[in-house]
């Protein structure tokens, strides 16, 4: 069963490749057309979208884990390609447990443990969002929240810590600190 769907997956990304390289000498526009529209990030996320496809054939949820790291990276990319602005890695690649995060998701909506992988997935980008705004703020990259942004997100992250630490506590029958 197994190798009958990697036999699928390898034909049909052939035929995929084939067609597109026959539609290119075909239609020479087409290859002027992808050159001015499609940067090299594109390639990336490109790239991602295979391995999601790879793994939707293959019956394998989990390489949506992966493909949304890989084509996150290539938005980045895409963007500081865009703006010129590549010092925004300094707090960009915050947002890299956030991709981990939407590949959980998908994997888990594709039926790989849909309940343990949504919420860990859910965890995974509120957290890349938090770190994302943090160092966003801290290194000038993000300035709608102002002077007081960076202080504000840290009081209302340990906030967040404290109340999750004492619902655990009172879930477990104890608040005391171990």
């Amino acid at each position: 069963m197994k190798q009958n769907r990697s036999s699928l997956a390898l034909g049909l990304i052939l035929l995929i490749i084939g067609g597109w390289l026959l539609a290119t000498r075909q239609v020479p526009a087409l290859q002027d057309w992808m050159e001015d529209n499609f940067t090299w990030p594109m390639w990336t996320i490109g790239a991602g979208l295979l391995v999601l496809l790879i793994g939707l054939i293959t019956g394998a949820p989990g390489m949506a884990v992966p493909a949304s790291i890989i084509a996150g990276i290539g938005g980045i990319l895409y963007y500081q390609d865009q703006t010129n602005n590549y010092a925004s890695w300094s707090y960009m690649w915050t947002l890299i447990p956030g991709f981990v995060g939407v590949g959980s998701i998908l994997a888990g909506l594709l039926g790989e443990h849909t309940r343990r992988n949504l919420g860990h997935g859910l965890r995974l980008i509120v957290t890349s969002a938090v770190l994302f705004l943090i160092f966003a703020t801290f290194f000038g990259g993000l300035s709608i929240l102002g002077e007081y942004g960076l202080p504000i997100i840290l009081i209302l992250l340990g906030l967040y810590v404290l109340a999750r630490g004492f619902m655990r506590g009172a879930r477990g029958g104890t608040n005391e600190a171990r």
